[in-house]
């Protein structure tokens, strides 16, 4: 009787530990294995979803490609190599820049894209990959004002428009002062608002104002001594994905390394109408 009783124990054990594992195959995922790394979740998925915000030519832009819609930008060309890398689909998610962060920390991308600089305050809730690109701040004027804005002296109180939640909105403020500030999310915004005189001068990255400056013949470029960002360009995770990060990490030292980067740049500049 006693063998009996300790034969059904071990039956029912087993039948325990078979529940437990919920999956008659024993597969790492269920077991939790190495398939639940984050990786391969994205490996499953079959696509690495990237939040970025597509009004910022030649990082990430729209424009139209065999008729169709495309967002494009040498910031979606490395995108697209990190999924190629993972062997998965690349599936961009285009939103307002400043909402960018917070829905990466709520989980609805895998890493943002977006000419973002990893300064303190957004390093405390979000990690970064590193630099993939150093970056200085221009600004864009209508041509009839190019001679007046030379130096940062001369923007104090000027009407000035920036993209809201970035770095060169910050770095500006100083020079001009904040009630002299337009914010709004969308480039094309700041642009148009300059092109009818609500604003006098917009700061963005100079690839940026570069760009705007060829794609306009009323605008131009101007070096105005506006300091550079320190931190220059990386890619966010949510906070805690280190295994991202050191994945990305690989990916961007092969990349810098091959030269392919420089070459991003340079088809990004040609799609968007610009060079150097």
């Amino acid at each position: 009787m006693k063998k009996i009783i300790v034969l059904l124990m071990a039956v029912m054990m087993t039948m325990g530990l078979a529940a437990c594992g919920g999956s008659a195959d024993g597969s790492a995922a269920a077991s939790g294995g190495e398939s639940d790394s984050y990786i391969d979740q994205i490996k499953a998925k079959g696509e690495l979803v990237v939040g970025t915000s597509a009004d910022y030519p030649p990082y990430e832009f729209h424009t139209e490609i065999d008729g169709v819609d495309t967002i494009v930008g040498f910031d979606i060309a490395i995108a697209q190599a990190i999924a190629d890398d993972l062997g998965v689909e690349l599936k961009i998610v285009d939103m307002s820049f400043d909402n960018l962060l917070m829905s990466l920390s709520n989980g609805e991308f895998d890493m943002v894209i977006a000419g973002l600089s990893a300064d303190e305050e957004r390093m405390k809730t979000n990690d970064f990959s590193d630099t993939y690109l150093e970056s200085k701040n221009l600004i864009l004027v209508r041509k009839e004002d190019e001679s007046k804005y030379t130096t940062t002296d001369s923007l104090k109180g000027v009407k000035t428009g920036a993209q809201t939640g970035t770095m060169c909105y910050d770095r500006i403020v100083p020079f001009v002062g904040e009630d002299s500030m337009v914010g709004l999310a969308k480039v094309p915004d700041l642009v148009m608002e300059l092109k009818n005189g609500k604003v006098d001068v917009i700061t963005l990255d100079y690839m940026a104002v570069l760009t705007y400056a060829a794609e306009n013949d009323d605008l131009v470029a101007v070096d105005c001594g506006l300091p550079s960002d320190d931190e220059g360009y990386s890619i966010a995770f949510q906070k805690g994905n280190t295994e991202m990060v050191e994945y990305v990490n690989g990916v961007l030292a092969e990349l810098k390394e091959s030269g392919a980067i420089d070459q991003y740049i340079i088809e990004a500049q040609e799609l968007a109408g610009t060079e150097e």
